[in-house]
C-alpha cells in the first residue's frame, strides 16, 4: 500500500536527465557578449566619408581582431562577429609600423620621405593577406590626404 508505483521511478529518471541537460546548457551560455563589429565599421565609414582630414578612435571588446581593406572580424570568448564596410577599400595596418604612426595622427611627410614612398606602403597594405591576431585595446581611424592620395587608414 506505501509503494511506489512503478511509472514514478521512470518520471523521476526523465525528471534527472532533463534538469542535468538543462544545466548543461545554461553552463554553455557565454557571459560576454560577442564584439560589435558593425559599430566599428559603422565609425570606419563615418571617417571615410569626410571631405577633410578627421580621425576618430573606438575601442575594441575583442580578443582577436582580422583587418582587411573590406572588412573587419572581431571575436572573444562571447563569439566572433564580422562587418563589411561600405566606403572602403580602407588601409589596414598595426600601431608601431609607419602607417600606424599616420592612423594615430602623425602626419604623412614626417613619417615618410616622399609622397611616393606613401603611396606604395599604400599598395602594399592593400595587399597583405590578413589573418587572425590579437587586437589592441582600441581601433585608430584617420583619413588622409597628402600629394594625391586619399585613404582611410586603419591601425588596430
Amino acid at each position: 500500500m506505501f509503494d511506489a508505483p512503478l511509472e514514478s521511478l521512470y518520471i523521476w529518471t526523465a525528471l534527472s536527465v532533463a534538469a542535468t541537460v538543462l544545466l548543461g546548457v545554461v553552463a554553455g551560455i557565454p557571459t560576454t557578449p560577442a564584439p560589435d563589429a558593425s559599430g566599428v565599421a559603422d565609425t570606419v565609414d563615418g571617417v571615410a566619408v569626410a571631405d577633410y582630414d578627421v580621425t576618430a578612435e573606438r575601442s575594441l571588446n575583442a580578443d582577436s581582431i582580422r583587418l582587411d581593406a573590406q572588412r573587419i572580424g572581431l571575436r572573444n570568448e562571447g563569439g566572433a562577429a564580422h562587418a563589411t564596410f561600405a566606403f572602403g577599400p580602407i588601409v589596414p595596418t598595426t600601431p608601431g609600423t609607419r602607417l600606424g604612426a599616420v592612423a594615430a595622427g602623425s602626419p604623412p611627410s614626417d613619417v615618410f620621405e616622399s609622397p611616393a614612398a606613401f603611396r606604395s606602403a599604400v599598395a602594399d597594405a592593400h595587399q597583405t593577406n590578413s589573418s587572425w591576431r590579437p587586437a589592441a585595446e582600441s581601433l585608430a581611424v584617420r583619413h588622409v590626404s597628402w600629394e594625391g592620395t586619399d585613404v582611410t587608414v586603419v591601425s588596430a
